[in-house]
């Protein structure tokens, strides 16, 4: 549990569990948590045990690398187990197909959005928001996005869909979580230079900024959403859009 005399912005003393580790915003997310003096648990489909091993920690600091499918509710229990309780859960872990909403095997394709976009973040919560709330700390960052507020620039239905429900999933989370000292908030990224986004057809030239947004510009303020500066943040979908749409 962070210490309340730490700089606003340290992540010294808290374990924060990082999913969606390996993809974009994941990478410069834990870049930063570890730089901010975090230890961290590092979870993707495919353990990211390069990541692990890249960091740069301080000799105290700590960092593991698990495999888990999100979607899966017993693998997600499972994890909890192993772990312990953690401090901090930022959940990046998504899938945003492109296909055409009128092929005729699409309703696979919305099955598989909803049960990783939105059951993942409900089987972390199941396994670690108990935990927290027993210890009265905890920090969960969800990951939401401008289609969830806006229907999207070029979305298909299913991903707007599941992340204006991850926006809702905030919310109540933060309802039963705050009285206890657990917050928990979410960030609703623009367009962002990920794999994701790439070769989809978006003009950054349009936007006000004139272009995409980097990892590290969705990696700081998740931390800030993680650290003791945002100790009287609740509930909160912080948009990160680069003025795209103001909420």
């Amino acid at each position: 549990m962070a210490n309340a005399d730490e700089l606003p912005f340290s992540l010294a003393g808290m374990r924060v569990l990082i999913t969606g580790a390996d993809g974009g915003m994941g990478v410069a997310t834990s870049k930063l948590c570890a730089r901010l003096g975090a230890d961290l648990i590092l979870v993707d489909r495919q353990k990211p045990t390069g990541l692990a091993e890249a960091l740069p920690l301080a000799s105290s600091q700590t960092v593991s690398a698990v495999s888990c499918d999100l979607s899966d509710r017993a693998q997600v229990d499972a994890m909890a187990k192993a772990t312990g309780p953690v401090d901090g859960i930022v959940d990046l872990a998504a899938v945003c197909p492109y296909n055409d909403w009128h092929e005729a095997d699409w309703n696979d394709t919305l099955l598989e959005v909803m049960a990783i976009n939105v059951g993942g973040p409900i089987n972390l919560l199941r396994a670690y928001f108990p935990a927290m709330v027993e210890n009265r700390f905890g920090r969960v960052v969800l990951t939401g996005s401008l289609a969830g507020r806006t229907g999207g620039l070029r979305a298909a239905p299913h991903y707007s869909a599941s992340k204006g429900s991850v926006h809702t999933l905030v919310r109540w989370f933060a309802q039963r979580g705050s009285s206890h000292n657990v917050l928990v908030n979410g960030i609703s990224p623009g367009t962002t230079d990920t794999p994701m986004m790439r070769g989809q057809g978006y003009d950054p030239s349009a936007f006000p900024l004139g272009r995409f947004a980097t990892p590290e510009e969705m990696a700081g303020p998740i931390a800030f959403l993680l650290s003791p500066a945002a100790s009287f943040v609740a509930g909160v979908i912080l948009d990160v859009n680069g003025g795209i749409h103001y909420s």
